[in-house]
């Protein structure tokens, strides 16, 4: 499956606006040119769809989501209103400049139509509400599902990042298991940014431990997947004042790459879920563990590094060969830690893997 680019992601979300504005011209305005509901749908619309991505505004977006659910959709929708209102008059002046509309008052400029303005937010809000699921299942089970790729099993190579956070029940023990909660929250919500940007999906949350994956391809190049967890680990450190500030503590984390082939399926009847079943991610889960008996933060599978071009602010150290509980062959084990980036330039450029 080819990967979709943020940029024909955004290509895609003005296109399926402006083609609601054509559809909505031909409907109530017969005759006129169809570029004129094309451009004010796209107008009115990206700019409230950009704020509801946190694209546009993000700092007002993170204030807002903090407030109790009817107080953040009062706030929501005024900041919808506006944001159509703005786009509705800066619409008017492009169309009136290009003599497609004739002159207007300036109170109809900028004052759009209650039809129109219940018609724009009713598409906005069939658009907010596939992405909400999009982002509720990822992007990748999100669009499996819709073509159900994995309807039938799949044999496929995937690679996995298995993240866990140590020291995590002696904090639910000293502080208790809301804070605890309050915790892990935080925490996977730092994920989030360096998952999305690599092209990742979140597979599940178990318990204080996240499991990240990727088609196999996808993760190796660029190296996104080693990227990927030490730019989760630079984000903890650059905030690890606010850490101390809000928790008492900076969240120290375990974890594990390894990459082969596994099963994939859509199972479930109620509840639906693409699975992931195979060797693969078990020994990734059992590689995780490993960490903490050869104290280190970060372990891959010799057989996934020697996949992988790594960034020259990455260094590897071969641990050997390891019996991994549960499976009947053994392991090679290499141990990953960033370098200082002054000592040693990177093998590419840093930027390429965000695009």
């Amino acid at each position: 499956m080819r990967e979709i680019s943020a940029t024909e992601n955004w290509l895609l979300i003005t296109l399926g606006m402006a083609l609601s504005g054509v559809i909505y011209g031909l409907v109530a305005y017969p005759g006129e040119p169809m570029i004129i509901g094309a451009v004010f749908a796209v107008f009115m619309g990206v700019p409230m769809i950009a704020f509801e991505r946190r694209v546009l505004l993000r700092p007002l977006y993170r204030r807002i989501e903090r407030l109790p659910t009817v107080v953040f959709i009062v706030a929501a929708l005024v900041i919808y209103e506006i944001l159509m209102s703005v786009g509705y008059a800066l619409a008017t002046v492009l169309m009136r400049a290009l003599g497609f509309i004739p002159p207007r008052p300036l109170a109809e400029a900028i004052v759009m139509p209650f039809n129109v303005f219940v018609y724009a937010l009713a598409v906005c809000a069939l658009i907010v509400f596939i992405l909400r699921v999009r982002d509720l299942l990822g992007r990748d089970v999100f669009t499996s599902m819709l073509i159900s790729r994995y309807r039938r099993p799949v044999k496929e190579e995937r690679v996995f990042l298995f993240i866990d956070l140590a020291d995590s029940t002696s904090f639910a023990e000293k502080h208790g298991d809301l804070r605890a909660q309050e915790f892990l929250k935080a925490l996977f919500a730092t994920f989030a940014e360096p998952v999305r940007r690599y092209k990742g999906a979140i597979d599940d949350y178990v318990g204080d431990a996240a499991i990240v994956t990727w088609p196999l391809e996808r993760g190796v190049k660029f190296a996104r997947c080693v990227r990927c967890i030490f730019d989760i680990l630079d984000d903890i450190e650059a905030n690890a004042a606010t850490w101390r500030k809000n928790f008492g503590q900076v969240p120290r984390l375990r974890a594990a790459l390894h990459g082969g082939f596994i099963i994939t399926a859509e199972i479930g009847v109620d509840h639906h879920k693409i699975a992931y079943f195979g060797d693969t991610v078990n020994t990734t889960a059992r590689l995780e563990s490993l960490c903490k008996t050869l104290n280190r933060s970060v372990l891959i599978s010799t057989e996934l590094a020697q996949r992988i071009r790594f960034p020259g602010t990455v260094a590897t150290e071969d641990l050997g060969i390891h019996a991994v509980k549960g499976r009947g062959q053994t392991l090679g084990v290499m141990a990953l830690k960033q370098q200082e980036k002054l000592e040693m330039a990177p093998a590419f450029d840093l930027r390429i893997p965000a695009e």
